[in-house]
């Protein structure tokens, strides 16, 4: 998903689940950080590398194939990105490797959901932002894992689009870094093949381009996964139950409800939007920001400023440092910090280390970044 979905649509969601405007901009912001908070944003402001969310093209061509970076890599992106929806999922006749990387696919209404929603209750605004791009992902990014995997990752070159008549154009792929995707005529970017089983290319949707970041689009396509046989996503119909979802789990974490189950969405509250709804995530574009900001204006009367990367990063630098952790950035890295650590203690307690090695620590704040001890340690020794 991309900035018009975690930040525009979740302020919609947001709004609609009763938060108040200033709540729902606190909340979307922090969704959409999700994004943005790479080691090379938290360096700049001196904080800890490890609240990482996400890696920038250059930090990820930069990491290096060992065993520590690549456990670097899936905690990020297995935690916000691509959250596994089962982690003890059968595998018949597979290596335990394979086993391992199998059970790291992405998917909505796993387990790992609920115990996100879990995590952010109580917590802070910038808890629940995150915990809804978390669960957005898993719609979006369903079928794909948050680790570099060939035998996972890997798709067929033949893709095809569901037109709104219900015929099917083959889809081409270009490999053009920072080019646009040409829509109407079907042509979209994607990775480099690369026959490394490990290779940072074939991290989550990378051979499938932006596909899965378009709401409009209805596709097949043959995933490695499932040992390249025919797979339908059906992205409009995946979004709406992601934002109906989305308004569920808040209503949850605002105390609006008073339990959280999976598979449960808010068909109710989006009943009276349905059609504009379903007309902005049905719109062949490639961004639907304009449109989810309209719709969210209209809903709350309010303006809903552009995202600002650096809005909060002042009074974070200019904090003392006993009173950064109660800052605005400060609360979303101790959020980021809990998720990381939650996520982690999961796939490395169902005996999958692929993510690392880890502590239940979570209870003691900061002391979370015990997790990483030998990541810490290991980057101690490199720059010695």
């Amino acid at each position: 998903m991309q900035a018009d979905f975690h930040y525009y649509a979740t302020y919609c969601a947001a709004y609609l689940a009763g938060y108040s405007h200033k709540e729902a901009l606190d909340l979307c912001y922090s969704a959409q950080m999700v994004d943005c908070c790479t080691k090379t944003f938290l360096k700049s402001i001196n904080a800890s590398i490890h609240a990482a969310t996400s890696q920038t093209q250059a930090e990820l061509v930069d990491m290096r194939s060992d065993v520590i970076s690549l456990q670097d890599i899936t905690r990020i992106w297995a935690s916000f990105h691509f959250l596994p929806k089962d982690l003890y999922v059968k595998v018949p006749h597979s290596t335990r490797n394979y086993r391992n990387k199998y059970r790291l696919i992405c998917g909505p209404n796993g387990s790992l959901v609920t115990d996100t929603i879990e995590l952010a209750k109580g917590r802070s605004i910038q808890a629940a932002g995150i915990a809804m791009h978390v669960l957005a992902d898993t719609w979006a990014h369903y079928n794909f894992a948050g680790t570099p995997s060939l035998v996972i990752n890997n798709t067929d070159n033949n893709f095809s689009e569901i037109m709104e008549d219900g015929t099917i154009r083959p889809i081409s792929f270009k490999h053009s870094p920072g080019a646009s995707d040409d829509i109407e005529k079907g042509v979209f970017n994607s990775t480099v093949f690369n026959m490394g089983e490990t290779n940072i290319l074939n991290l989550g949707h990378g051979h499938a381009g932006h596909l899965p970041d378009y709401s409009y689009i209805r596709y097949k396509y043959m995933p490695a996964w499932d040992n390249y046989r025919e797979c339908l996503k059906d992205n409009p119909s995946d979004y709406r139950k992601a934002f109906c979802q989305m308004i569920y789990a808040m209503k949850y974490l605002r105390g609006a409800n008073e339990v959280f189950e999976l598979n449960t969405y808010d068909e109710e509250t989006i009943a009276p939007y349905e059609e504009r709804i379903m007309s902005i995530l049905t719109k062949r574009q490639e961004d639907a920001s304009s449109d989810w900001k309209a719709f969210g204006e209209e809903l709350s009367g309010q303006n809903i400023p552009d995202f600002d990367v650096n809005t909060h990063v002042a009074s974070y630098k200019n904090a003392l440092p006993e009173d950064r952790d109660t800052s605005f950035l400060g609360k979303f890295i101790i959020a980021s910090l809990s998720q990381k650590s939650m996520i982690t203690n999961k796939i490395y307690r169902s005996g999958n280390i692929l993510a690392g090695f880890s502590v239940e620590y979570d209870k003691k704040g900061f002391g979370g970044i015990k997790d990483y001890l030998k990541l810490v340690k290991e980057s101690m020794r490199q720059e010695a």
